[in-house]
Parts: structure tokens; sequence; C-alpha cells
């Protein structure tokens, strides 16, 4: 029940890492629509990049309905709004720049609305001192405040939706569910058997060497790529375009490239592996919600400011545990913050701590979903800022 649900929520966002902005905040609508009753609308400038994890998208439609998300092509910054059209909580993805008629209206809106600059996603101590923080605007009578993601309690969490922990835990424990599910994608029964990866990462990756060391390894290894992810290595190993159904098996390693999939999918393909490689932040948060080992590749920035935000990733999820060791080692050499002397040995270290990785990804897992997450406690904000205002959110 929500004795006081917030009747409309506006989300603007643009696409710049492919699929992970899109993702963030497709999984955010739905999870405000589904579970909170809240009539959302989702501006997206690429609707193109946004169908490919969500096929149902109509790329060339101005304003469609999916799952009860009234999503809306955002083409540019011009045109004039009325204050009947914005919403009560405005949020602005990662602080791209609302259209200035949309703003104007936001100030003429009595009561004002909410409005939100949801932050990427970063384990750095600062931003404990900076989530819910307000900024005036220069000019308007319109107070914005920052949301920060985050692991600890300081900050607001991450995306997790009701009953994602039970669905999680009854495919694990179903072996013939996951053995079905993978096997849409054409894995057998015998690779099944192998250790399963899934590889999802920016072009710059080490794939090669690692396909390499796969291949001459001696433990058998499944590898499950979307397609376009690492074409290149891909495409060089399979000896033919990397095509969604293509595969090759060199040695120890048979991979297999995946279209991509809806979301939902997509966790299911997490859950099913021993081993996810991920990338940027979306996938990202989706592996650790899979309580399995993963490896992050994070987004490039200039003057290797990622690898700041990956030390910061990798000392909160250690923690004292000076077992990880050979994980840390391999997540650093895989971001290019150190230098892989030897991808066999790196990997052959890796793979030797699977097992205590998985008890720390559980433990992990655990701690983080303390705190909450990130829908629910936006919203809570949302009422905190609006009590008082006449039709309160």
């Amino acid at each position: 029940m929500h004795p006081n649900p917030i009747p409309s929520l506006a989300i603007f966002c643009k696409v710049v890492d492919n699929y992970g902005d899109i993702g963030i905040c497709w999984r955010l609508a739905r999870q405000l629509r589904g579970e909170h009753r809240v009539a959302v609308s989702l501006w997206v400038d690429d609707l193109r990049s946004f169908r490919r994890i969500c096929p149902t998208v109509d790329p060339d439609a101005g304003e469609q309905d999916i799952d009860g998300v009234l999503v809306r092509h955002w083409r540019d910054q011009e045109g004039a709004f009325v204050p009947q059209e914005v919403a009560d909580i405005v949020i602005e993805f990662f602080a791209v720049d609302i259209p200035p008629g949309y703003v104007a209206a936001m100030a003429q809106r009595h009561p004002r609305p909410v409005w939100f600059n949801l932050e990427g996603l970063t384990a750095e101590e600062w931003v404990e001192g900076c989530h819910r923080l307000p900024s005036m605007h220069p000019r308007l009578k319109l107070t914005k405040h920052f949301f920060f993601p985050g692991f600890t309690a300081k900050t607001g969490g991450l995306l997790h939706e009701a009953g994602l922990e039970q669905a999680r835990t009854a495919f694990q424990a179903d072996r013939d569910a996951m053995a079905g599910f993978l096997s849409g994608f054409g894995v057998t029964a015998q690779e099944m058997d192998a250790l399963k990866v899934s590889l999802f990462c920016y072009p710059h990756a080490p794939v090669p060497a690692l396909l390499r060391a796969w291949s001459e390894g001696g433990r058998p290894v499944t590898c499950l790529v979307p397609e376009g992810v690492a074409a290149e290595a891909v495409t060089g190993f399979i000896g033919a375009p990397a095509t969604a159904g293509s595969h090759a098996t060199r040695g120890a390693l048979t991979l297999r490239v995946l279209p991509f999939v809806p979301q939902p999918d997509y966790d299911r393909l997490l859950w099913a592996c021993d081993l996810n490689f991920v990338r940027g932040e979306d996938s990202f948060v989706r592996a650790q919600w899979a309580g399995r080992p993963f490896v992050w590749h994070i987004y490039p920035q200039d003057e290797n400011l990622h690898h700041k935000k990956l030390r910061a990733f990798l000392g909160r999820y250690l923690g004292m545990d000076g077992g990880l060791d050979a994980w840390a080692a391999f997540s650093l050499g895989w971001n290019g913050a150190i230098d892989i002397a030897s991808m066999p040995s790196a990997w052959q270290e890796l793979q030797a701590a699977l097992p205590r990785i998985a008890v720390r990804a559980e433990a992990w897992h655990r701690e983080v979903l303390a705190h909450g997450d990130l829908t629910t406690n936006l919203l809570e904000f949302a009422r905190e800022l609006g009590a008082g205002q006449e039709n309160p959110v």
C-alpha cells in the first residue's frame, strides 16, 4: 500500500554509454511505475539504443506507452512548456541539461516540483557529504538536490526491485531452469558443465589475451558474449563475423555470441554464469545482485580518474579480506591500472580464488541491500522535501 502516492515523475536521459544510461533509467522508470504507482514520463534522446534492451520500443515514435511508462523521444532543447506539463518530481540523470522551456515552466508551477540530479555511482567517500545537498538555480526560484547511489547508509543505495532476491535464489537453485534458459542460446549440456562466463566490456579490454588463456587452459570454459561486444577479438577467435548465434570451440574454450536481450533475461544470464565480466554502471550493479564473482570494467575517464574510482570500490568490497588479492590484481590489470605480466598466470590465480570470491559476493550482497533500494529511498526523500507544500508529494 502507498498511502501518499506521487502522482507524476519525469526522467530526462541522454544515452552516452550506449546501454548503461538508458538501462539505469529504464529500470528506475519500471520500478517507479510497477511498485510505487507513479505516473512516469521517460524522456530519451536515443530510442535505437533503448530498443536493444527493450525490443518493444518503436525507435520512430514521438510518444509511446511501454509497460505503463510514457516514453517520449527527446529530440532537442527547443520548445515551450506550460506548468501543467511539469511533473511533481523531475529527475535529470547524470547532470543532463533539461530543456530550458521545461525549466522555466518548473519555476512557474505551483507547487514547484521536487528536482533531483541523479548522479553516477561511485564508492568514493566524498559522495556521502554531497548526497542530498541542495543547489539553488542562479536565476529562478528553484532548488535542485543531488542524489547519489552508493554502497553505504549515507548514500541513496542501489536499484533493486521487490522480489528480485526471491527470483534469483529460486533460479540459481534450479539447475534445470538454468540449463533450459542457456539452451535457448545454443549452450549444450557439455558446455553447461564447463566454467560459464559472461563477457561484457569496453573495446579496449585485453580480451584477446584472455581468450588465449582460456583456450590454452586446463579447465573448459564456456564464454557468452553479447553481439557487438569485443567484436574484433571475438571475430578473430571465431574466424567469421561475430553475429548473434555465431560460435566456435578452440582448445578448452567455447565462445558463443548472444543477441542483446531484455533486462530480465540479462539478469538471468548473470545468475546462470559462474563469473561475470561487466562494464559501466547498470551491469555492474546487476552483477552484484547476482551473488556471483564478477570483474568490473569501469567507464574510462580523462587522466585515468576511473582508476581512482575503481580502487575506491575494490577497497570497500575487499574490506579486511586479504584472500581476494588475486581478484583485485586481475581487476586492476583488466582496467589498465597495472600491467598484467602474464594473462595465463593472472587467470589461473583468479580461477583458484573463485570459491572464496563467491562467498564474499553473497556477503557483500547482504551488506549493501541492508541500506534499502534507491527507488524507495529517493521517493522518501522527495516526500520529505514536499512536506508543507500545497498538495505535498
